[in-house]
């Protein structure tokens, strides 16, 4: 039997846990709602994507921490950014305007070449951006009956709240582009990113399938994603069309040149295209890790990256066989890019790093 000082101390404690939690509550700011933090150790913390604005880089991760350097990855400044959300992909179709899109739905714009971020979206409004879009397509066609589904998936993101990641973006200008991610969530704009249209009916992708890349080769425009995702993007019925795959493990990203088309993912597999995805060859790495990221070196040659660090190079053309590339460091990279110097700059779980131009 408790005594009456026990029963009070009992009453203490669960007072005590009550404050702490109203306490704890009152003081959450949503990651969408609060600012990256500035942070000397940024340059060092996991990043996930760099790509060049002009002569200057620009480099996003976790946190929403955004880097940019002039001075081709020798030293880093911290951008101003009005979200915490992990950022996963950043693009610039301009030397000034780009964006980079992360968790939670967020699309982010700079038109100062990386220096400052303004949101766009974020998945608290994604939800209602596409049941609007296809309910006005339901009443407009009523005997179609996929746009109700269509609707009925974007009352689905509503309820389910701003988690919904956006995994890569490409701006074919500063006008045209692309945000892309999981269950075949993808969005277009034609006006910078001042509107957003839902494209879920116009990719072929039933499954829903995760679109974990986006990436152009010349004039043709790109989907990989899951379970063997390839899609095309076809002016003429202005939808993304199935590409025969010859693999059905998950792709995380593409590369090329016109009429040429690298695609590579999981646990070291790479295939190479010299006819824009009709036919393939795979390209043996000798690895059974996943290849996470690609660039073209000062050469012209392609360099592929694992998530374990290993480095490949593939020679553009005939000549694409993969070559596995000794190293004096190794760590895990995420994203890589050629600096205006043509040295390499990689980025991942500890950092950027720097590749010499050989």
């Amino acid at each position: 039997m408790c005594s009456v000082r026990q029963y009070v101390r009992l009453a203490l404690c669960a007072t005590l846990v009550l404050l702490q939690a109203v306490a704890q509550a009152a003081s959450y700011v949503d990651v969408l709602d609060l600012p990256a933090k500035p942070s000397a150790l940024a340059v060092r913390s996991p990043l996930l994507d760099v790509t060049r604005a002009g002569e200057r880089l620009v480099a996003v991760g976790q946190r929403g921490h955004i880097l940019y350097s002039d001075d081709a990855g020798q030293s880093w400044q911290q951008a101003a950014v009005p979200v915490s959300a992990d950022l996963n992909a950043v693009h610039f179709p301009t030397a000034e305007q780009g964006w980079a899109v992360g968790n939670d739905g967020v699309i982010l714009h700079s038109s100062d070449a990386g220096q400052s971020w303004s949101k766009q979206l974020d998945g608290r409004a994604i939800g209602e951006l596409v049941l609007k879009h296809y309910s006005a397509l339901a009443s407009a066609e009523p005997g179609n009956e996929h746009w109700p589904l269509f609707a009925a998936e974007g009352q689905r993101l509503i309820e389910e709240g701003a988690d919904k990641p956006f995994l890569d973006v490409w701006f074919a200008d500063a006008q045209r582009g692309y945000a892309v991610g999981v269950f075949n969530l993808i969005l277009a704009t034609r006006d910078g990113g001042q509107s957003w249209t839902p494209l879920q009916d116009r990719t072929d992708n039933p499954q829903g399938l995760h679109l974990n890349a986006i990436a152009a080769t010349g004039a043709a425009l790109y989907l990989a994603g899951e379970q063997g995702l390839l899609r095309k993007w076809d002016a003429g019925q202005e939808r993304f069309v199935a590409v025969d795959s010859p693999y059905q493990g998950s792709y995380f990203g593409l590369i090329g040149s016109p009429g040429e088309l690298l695609a590579y993912g999981l646990r070291g597999h790479v295939f190479h295209s010299r006819d824009a995805g009709q036919s393939w060859q795979q390209l043996d790495s000798g690895l059974q890790v996943s290849i996470t990221a690609a660039a073209r070196d000062a050469r012209g040659d392609y360099r592929l990256f694992t998530q374990a660090g290993h480095m490949l190079r593939a020679g553009a053309g005939a000549d694409a066989a993969l070559q596995l590339l000794p190293q004096a460091q190794q760590s895990p990279v995420a994203g890589a890019t050629q600096a205006a110097n043509g040295a390499l700059v990689l980025v991942g779980s500890r950092g950027v790093r720097v590749l010499p131009v050989e």
